[in-house]
């Protein structure tokens, strides 16, 4: 990782904390502007990391991020770094923003369209919205990719990666204001006040997300990313869609189909893995170093892995607002005070039950965490009995 002058992470740390304050944004420019002039995506990882060592909280700084960086944006961008060869990882990452873009400003068009009439036409203006807002949420596997191939690389190359915590935090925002707002173009109750805030809202962190990744993140994993982990990261990129654009061709057979498991070499013969994988469970396995040493592939995953995130950190593995649960029931475990915890939601139309099981072995020594994911809806519906004669 570049190195970043501590002289300068002051004056950043100092701009920031007046910018939270709610100081006026001119006057701390003027008295920092030497320092901001050089300021780097390196810096911007920097100043997020003493925050949560200062402790600042992950929603202090979701709160004020995006006018920090509104502010450091022109200075950001001048940043020189190695774009993307066409056919990687990270090019794929960026094209993708290129036409959320798009996206997006196409329904500006829309809200144009009916500016002034907004209120008294709002019926035929949600049914124009409407699809624009659904296709807004296919962007999901972006910010999962991200998730769950990068993040897992930069954080063996980052010591300070703790800020992508921040970034999960956001990416889950995201998902929670696109629900909630084609709940809100759906609805006949809701008025176009509350409309069009949540709207304003969601292009605010939406457009700020891009932003994000292209002045600080893509840069630093370009720049700290070895180039021989690139390869292996755009064949990951293979398990999930490719959101508004045509889906690349995949690279040849001869890559290491072993990348692709989930799994350390020799740790499972091939029949294990394929009874686990024709299993209707998903299943994740956490060693008693907290570290994920293995995934089953089953064949409609609702919770998505990929092999980057063998050896990650449990706790990387969610998203800062759940982490201290997973934290409280991995101790539980490892005391000995509990053996099973189990929770139930609602996902796509379909109810899953989640159970999480301590490992141990024979004499009682604790050696990790089985998380065992089920699809119970169907289950949830049986009634009288079906036995193995009514079989036909």
């Amino acid at each position: 990782m570049i190195k970043s002058d501590r002289n300068k992470i002051e004056h950043l740390i100092a701009f920031s904390t007046g910018m939270m304050s709610g100081a006026e944004g001119r006057e701390l420019i003027e008295k920092h502007k030497e320092i901001l002039k050089g300021i780097t995506p390196h810096d911007m990882l920097y100043l997020e990391e003493y925050q949560m060592q200062m402790g600042i909280s992950v929603a202090e700084i979701k709160r004020d991020i995006n006018k920090i960086l509104n502010v450091l944006y022109e200075y950001l961008k001048e940043y020189e770094w190695e774009r993307p060869a066409e056919g990687t990882f990270l090019y794929y990452l960026m094209l993708e923003n290129r036409a959320f873009e798009f996206r997006l400003n196409s329904m500006k068009k829309v809200l144009k369209a009916f500016k002034g009439k907004e209120a008294d036409e709002l019926p035929q203006l949600k049914a124009l919205l409407l699809p624009h807002l659904e296709s807004f949420a296919l962007f999901e596997p972006h910010y999962v990719k991200k998730e769950n191939i990068l993040f897992p690389f930069l954080e063996r190359y980052w010591k300070e990666y703790k800020p992508l915590r921040v970034m999960w935090s956001l990416h889950d925002d995201l998902r929670r204001m696109i629900k909630e707002l084609i709940g809100l173009a759906r609805s006949e109750e809701s008025d176009w006040m509350t409309l069009n805030r949540a709207i304003g809202n969601y292009y605010f962190g939406a457009f700020g997300m891009i932003q994000k990744e292209e002045i600080i993140v893509y840069p630093i994993a370009a720049e700290t990313i070895p180039k021989e982990d690139w390869a292996g990261m755009h064949l990951q990129s293979f398990e999930y869609p490719f959101p508004f654009i045509e889906s690349p061709e995949p690279p040849g057979s001869g890559e290491s189909s072993s990348l692709l498991r989930g799994v350390v070499s020799g740790e499972l013969t091939e029949q294990a893995m394929l009874i686990f994988d024709h299993l209707p469970l998903d299943i994740t396995y956490v060693d008693e170093f907290d570290k994920v040493r293995y995934f089953n592939r089953a064949k409609d995953r609702f919770f998505p892995r990929s092999p980057a995130v063998i050896g990650r950190d449990v706790r990387n593995c969610h998203p800062p607002e759940s982490l201290h649960v997973v934290e409280q029931i991995v101790n539980s475990f490892r005391s000995g005070e509990r053996d099973e915890a189990e929770f139930w939601i609602t996902m796509r139309g379909k109810f899953i039950h989640i159970r999480y099981f301590a490992v141990r072995t024979e004499e009682g020594e604790y050696k990790g965490v089985l998380e065992v994911s089920q699809d119970v809806t169907a289950i949830k519906a049986l009634e009288g009995q079906k036995r193995l004669l009514d079989w036909s």
